[in-house]
């Protein structure tokens, strides 16, 4: 597989629209809430608002949603936040939304462990008039009143693309797709956008695996397995986010493979930039969480107001706000990340990552 300078020199400039529309999207979707935002709380100046996440291995819940969604309601009014982490489990989200329920929260912001089983949680909470805005991943049924997330087939995309310009030089072997959780409704999307690239490129796929719950202990041993059966003949893993490209990596290490594959992931997380500097992760994908998680909390206290809300678009026939993301390898860190103020130099560049941060041009 061979592609011209000229041909690479093209996908650099359209990665760079890609990062342009981010800006765009971001000012488009704070717009779209403008017309329906309070200026003020409530005349009883109060209400509450449940924010429902799935788990903690994924670093950007604890670390950025819900610091982010938090201060913006806490600028709207004199809102309670009802938090609550399901810890990946569907049965103990189900219940921690019907606490939220029958403690009188009036809007349920709820990013769903089961696209499926949250239908439940949906139907409950249509039953007793409480809206529902669906956080980053479309929940498969009930009355949404508004869908916030990125376009996650794009983020597939844009993994693909840069996964594969990075193997065209390869000379044989194969690869591993490292795929997202199965109850995971974008996990679907990532993978479709991953394979309308990686099955046109001529890249033998000699594996793939949906890993359950995004753990990376599991990413880690069915990559350890699939070392076991195929050895250096992986050239590339394609893992679907950075928690799962950091099991694979541990693998490959574990494992000695040479020459090291190239390895994808999404999500910037601290850790999965560490290793793009150390060159054990090719790069990652950055969605600015903050535009996102505050026009969550603009619509919900609109919604908890009784305020119309509008979006750019519609899904499924729910009001739909999807923002863009942004391929990042070593090249792109200072001006995405780092420029946005979602991780400094500081926090990449510690003292063990010093020398390969001077290496990479970056300090």
């Amino acid at each position: 597989m061979v592609r011209s300078r000229s041909g690479r020199e093209v996908l650099r400039r359209a990665l760079g629209r890609v990062a342009a529309g981010m800006v765009l999207a971001a000012t488009v979707a704070a717009s779209a809430v403008a017309c329906a935002a309070p200026a003020g709380p409530p005349a009883d100046g109060d209400g509450s608002i449940a924010l429902l996440l799935p788990d903690a291995k994924t670093a950007r819940y604890e670390t950025f949603d819900r610091p982010f969604f938090e201060a913006r309601v806490a600028e709207l009014g004199d809102y309670d936040v009802l938090y609550a982490n399901a810890d990946q489990d569907a049965a103990k989200q189900q219940q921690q939304a019907e606490s939220a329920l029958a403690a009188g929260a009036g809007v349920l912001v709820l990013d769903a462990v089961d696209a499926n089983a949250a239908v439940s949680i949906v139907r409950s909470a249509n039953a007793k008039g409480v809206p529902v805005v669906s956080y980053d991943r479309l929940i498969a049924g009930g009355d949404l009143a508004y869908y916030i997330s990125f376009d996650n087939e794009k983020v597939g995309v844009l993994q693909a693309t840069e996964f594969v310009e990075a193997l065209e030089d390869a000379e044989g072997g194969g690869i591993l797709m490292v795929n997202g959780s199965p109850t995971d409704s974008n996990a679907a999307l990532f993978r479709k956008g991953a394979h309308g690239i990686i099955d046109a490129s001529g890249l033998e796929v000699l594996a793939e695996y949906s890993t359950p719950d995004w753990s990376p202990d599991k990413a880690q041993e069915w990559v350890a397995g699939q070392i076991a059966q195929y050895g250096d003949d992986i050239v590339g893993v394609y893992a679907a986010n950075d928690g799962t490209a950091g099991g694979a990596v541990a693998a490959l290490k574990a494992a000695n493979v040479d020459p090291f594959p190239i390895v994808t992931g999404q999500d910037a997380e601290l850790a999965a930039l560490q290793r793009i500097v150390s060159g054990d992760q090719h790069m990652t994908v950055y969605k600015a969480i903050k535009p996102q998680a505050e026009l969550a909390a603009e619509v919900a206290v609109a919604l908890l107001n009784g305020e119309q809300v509008t979006a750019p678009m519609e899904i499924e026939g729910v009001p739909t706000t999807l923002l863009d993301p942004v391929a990042v390898t070593v090249d792109d860190i200072l001006e995405t990340v780092v420029a946005d103020g979602f991780w400094t130099v500081d926090d990449i560049c510690t003292p063990e990552y010093a020398d390969a941060c001077e290496a990479a041009g970056i300090g």
